[in-house]
């Protein structure tokens, strides 16, 4: 016995007092505890580990979460700017005047959300979806300059669903606003 109170245990065997198995002694170390009984020193151990999966049940289910709204606000943002760009695609075909010999008309409305659409189609993007879509033609670009600039005014909205655990209903759905101006050449 030790000076603190602990005791190395040996097996006993009829050759000399220590147990020999597959070439090692076995030793057991216990420690006398203020009651006097003798219990192992790993038990302060077991304790730890088990504080330290109370804390792992608490902290990864914050961090999984954090991680799926990352990634859930990465394809909002990535698909405003893919709405973003489509309207600019439409915005530039509804700038463009036809050929001369056809007699330089704008392209109408109906062929302006057509291309928009394309757009949206090839960017994987629901474009029935598209809500108040509005295109308005000889608008001031630049309403406090002294030079006057008119162009194409695309606006519409898109809704976008949102599919984060633990969030309210209100939050989950969210309607994205594109707004796009060009000159008219």
């Amino acid at each position: 016995m030790s000076a603190t109170g602990e005791k190395l245990l040996t097996g006993s065997s009829p050759a000399g007092g220590r147990e020999i198995a597959a070439g090692r002694e076995l030793c057991l170390k216990v420690s006398t505890g203020p009651s006097g009984k003798l219990h192992r020193a790993g038990t302060r151990l077991g304790a730890e580990k088990a504080t330290e999966l109370v804390e792992a049940a608490v902290v990864v289910p914050l961090l999984v979460m954090l991680l799926v709204g990352i990634i859930w606000f990465a394809r909002a943002y990535n698909t405003a700017q893919t709405l973003t760009r489509a309207a600019r695609e439409g915005a530039r075909f509804a700038v463009a005047p036809t050929c001369a010999t056809c007699g330089n008309l704008y392209p109408t409305e109906a062929e302006v959300r057509a291309r928009i659409d394309t757009a949206l189609v090839a960017s994987a993007t629901d474009p029935a979806s598209v809500q108040n879509f509005s295109m308005l033609r000889q608008q001031v670009l630049n309403p406090d300059s002294s030079y006057v600039e008119r162009g194409v005014v695309i606006t519409f909205q898109y809704p976008f669903r949102l599919l984060l655990p633990f969030t309210p209903v209100a939050v989950r759905d969210i309607m994205l606003n594109v707004r796009v101006q060009r000159r008219e050449e």
